[in-house]
């Protein structure tokens, strides 16, 4: 039977998983019950990693943020940006789309407890952390995990395509729409008789672009640049799927993870008459002032760069990231996040019975396709407890085999089990 109780596991849900939001504030882990049958392992694990800030329970941090926890940075990570923002916005229901609800797991696992050493490490020495793994496995899911421990906010993400360059990662600037609203201003102004003289004509004349809105209007920065504003807890940025970009991009990110700071061209050219200007963020509805077109941080973000192995990066690039290889789930971990994301009523036996079979099927179907993604086995559970498959067991069994196609392409194949 699977546990009352479940809460996330290591890897969280597949990508695409979705649940709807609920508020939840966690309880104090003072507070009687709170940590459930296993407080003595519990506390054997603290007291074993006493040196680790995320712990990779699950469970925000209570009564205490990460400035209190965090050590300064080594001294070639020191980075002096200012003045400080005010601290990102909340995305509970996206983090809770992705993660399903708040719940423990313990760090008893090896491989949990490697992964929640090298995000502690990264944390420490203010460095990437490269995540490969097979697709499927929850590689993005560890930046939001990160997130809601450590309760820092919106989950800045940049997803890599084969056109992603540095520059839009960093920011777009919007170039044709200032000059095209240049020129409706300046055919405005000649109509209505207030564009002055001609060109040749004597008299002085305004220029059009007094009346344009500032050229911090039609600057975003994209997921890159916001990440690496001055906030005063570092902002969490998943880079997703980088083994995607085209050959040049990891050699291009390298100066901006060593340099912390980037320049804006277009408000560097322009510093002079506008050393401070207020440019849109990645975050909605957010903006921020950049003072003499340079963003320098203040505090290095917390960077996933997922890859799914698909080539290999520079030498000196790796040499700048901390590596970590995210493993297939193992059944405890799937059985916690089936709970998380699916079984809201545990107290129904039918439902409990059929995620726990269904479980041990997928883990044999994944052995013998090449692997199988966690959103599969979702997929799967949630159709087959919707009862809307009841007495007609052999249509559930060929949708499930029908969900669970292999990942590599290759064709249609049997049904197991």
């Amino acid at each position: 039977m699977l546990p009352e109780d479940g809460g996330v596991g290591r890897t969280g849900p597949a990508e695409d998983a979705q649940d709807s939001h609920t508020e939840e504030r966690p309880a104090a882990p003072e507070a009687e019950g709170a940590a459930g049958p296993d407080d003595d392992t519990a506390v054997r694990d603290a007291s074993d990693h006493r040196w680790w800030i995320y712990r990779g329970t699950g469970q925000p941090l209570y009564d205490t943020d990460l400035g209190e926890l965090l050590p300064p940075p080594p001294p070639w990570r020191r980075f002096t940006g200012g003045p400080a923002l005010s601290p990102p916005p909340p995305d509970d229901e996206e983090i809770e789309r992705r993660l399903g609800k708040i719940g423990t797991s313990s760090t008893r696992s090896d491989q949990l407890r490697r992964e929640v050493d090298m995000v502690n490490a990264a944390l420490l020495l203010r460095r990437p952390l490269l995540v490969t793994g097979r697709p499927g496995t929850g590689k993005s899911s560890l930046a939001y995990r990160i997130s809601r421990e450590l309760r820092l906010g919106r989950v800045l993400r940049w997803h890599i395509t084969s056109r992603t360059t540095l520059r839009g990662g960093l920011y777009e600037y919007d170039a044709i729409g200032r000059v095209q609203d240049s020129a409706a201003l300046h055919t405005l102004r000649r109509a209505d008789g207030t564009a002055g003289p001609a060109i040749g004509e004597a008299g002085p004349r305004v220029a059009d672009d007094e009346q344009l809105p500032g050229v911090g209007e039609y600057l975003h920065l994209g997921p890159l640049g916001t990440a690496l504003l001055p906030y005063e807890l570092p902002r969490v940025l998943l880079v997703d799927e980088l083994d995607k970009s085209d050959q040049d991009l990891a050699n291009d990110l390298l100066s901006v993870f060593e340099d912390g700071q980037f320049p804006i061209a277009e408000l560097v050219r322009a510093h002079r008459l506008h050393p401070r200007v207020t440019v849109m963020t990645d975050d909605p509805g957010r903006s921020a002032e950049i003072v003499d077109g340079i963003v320098k941080c203040r505090a290095f973000p917390i960077v996933v760069i997922t890859s799914n192995g698909e080539r290999e990066f520079p030498p000196a690039f790796l040499r700048r990231c901390l590596r970590l290889r995210m493993p297939d789930p193992d059944r405890p971990q799937l059985v916690n996040m089936v709970m998380a994301h699916l079984l809201e009523a545990p107290s129904e036996t039918s439902g409990s019975t059929r995620a726990e079979g269904l479980i041990d099927q997928f883990l044999r179907n994944s052995r013998e396709r090449g692997g199988l993604a966690i959103d599969q086995l979702l997929n799967a559970v949630f159709v087959s407890t919707s009862g809307r498959f009841s007495g007609d067991e052999e249509a559930l069994e060929d949708l499930v085999d029908a969900l669970w196609h292999r990942l590599d392409g290759a064709g249609a194949e049997s049904r197991t089990g």
